[in-house]
């Protein structure tokens, strides 16, 4: 079986190795094309080409699929499946369509929930205890084709969008796999999607990273791990010259007697001690346990307090 791998990330990078270790014959692998990465802009190949170019195989990053772009190329190599692991471009039906035994994705959610762009981090600020890959066959829609399986993963109180995401890559390397298995033997199920149980995982914007601290302690919590260690969720702290904070890693505390109170306005720090950073929430408290503020390095709640960058009757607000 010739096969075509189409990703880009980390995440499709998991899934390459998984196919690379089991011995499928991989015909080529399409990705996106470099990028400048850190503070000198240095060109970066994606993770996925740096790994298919460890191992030999045949890299193509075309500029754009559309118009049939990369027709001739697809018929070089003749692939009997297409592989689809997060490549970030919407293929069009010519791909789709080419392979004889079809094109499948491998979607980081439990189908039909959190379809789209943004499927871990969605699914953490929705206070999900549970998702999943789903192995599936492409149509012409944005992730509603018909499903071979599914494997699941649970998100724990304490998980971030890091520690998921690495779950949910170990389980889309397996689901593949199997997946695999049963293409091969000629009976992969096509389930099909329940259409009216859909959710959308919209892309990542700037307004979902700012912290609201009129929303529960609880929806804030979700929101800060859904968005660590990357992009950071953040506020600002209203001194004279207001300055971002980025916190990465939080608490709920509802229990401490100090919130809901009429003289405590959400966002008012009411605790900054003992290694505590404690902040009034419409619901609740929200317990800071690591965090940057703009111009210095990620900090515990112990050195932002010692250092007295956070002190109590600091507001956290957005501006």
């Amino acid at each position: 079986m010739k096969i075509l791998y189409m990703g880009t990330p980390d995440f499709a990078a998991r899934m390459l190795f998984s196919l690379i270790e089991a011995g499928e014959n991989i015909v080529g692998v399409v990705t996106q094309a470099d990028k400048p990465q850190g503070r000198g802009y240095v060109l970066t190949p994606p993770p996925v080409k740096k790994l298919a170019l460890e191992h030999g195989l045949p890299v193509f990053q075309p500029y754009t699929l559309k118009d049939g772009a990369f027709e001739k190329t697809l018929h070089e190599l003749s692939p009997d499946l297409i592989i689809v692991a997060a490549y970030g471009k919407i293929l069009p039906p010519y791909i789709i369509n080419f392979p004889p035994l079809g094109c499948v994705n491998a979607h980081a959610s439990l189908l039909p929930k959190y379809r789209g762009a943004a499927p871990i981090q969605r699914a953490i600020m929705e206070g999900e205890t549970e998702t999943g890959v789903t192995a599936m066959y492409m149509d012409e829609g944005l992730d509603t084709g018909d499903m071979i399986l599914q494997h699941k993963v649970s998100i724990s109180p304490d998980d971030n969008f890091g520690t998921v995401h690495d779950k949910l890559a170990e389980s889309g390397a397996a689901a593949i796999l199997d997946a695999l298995v049963l293409i091969k033997k000629g009976c992969a199920p096509r389930t099909p999607q329940d259409h009216g149980l859909a959710t959308y995982a919209a892309k990542i914007t700037d307004d979902d990273m700012k912290l609201d601290f009129s929303l529960p302690a609880v929806k804030l919590h979700n929101i800060i791990r859904a968005l660590s260690p990357v992009p950071g969720a953040y506020a600002y702290v209203a001194k004279d010259k207001p300055k971002l904070i980025k916190i990465y890693a939080s608490s709920v505390n509802s229990d401490d007697g100090s919130t809901n109170k009429p003289d405590v306005a959400p966002g008012t720090v009411i605790k900054a001690a003992r290694g505590v950073i404690s902040v009034a929430c419409g619901d609740g408290t929200l317990n800071i346990i690591e965090a940057q503020l703009e111009g210095s390095r990620r900090m515990t709640a112990a050195d932002l307090i010692n250092g007295r960058r956070i002190q109590e009757g600091d507001i956290l607000k957005l501006i």
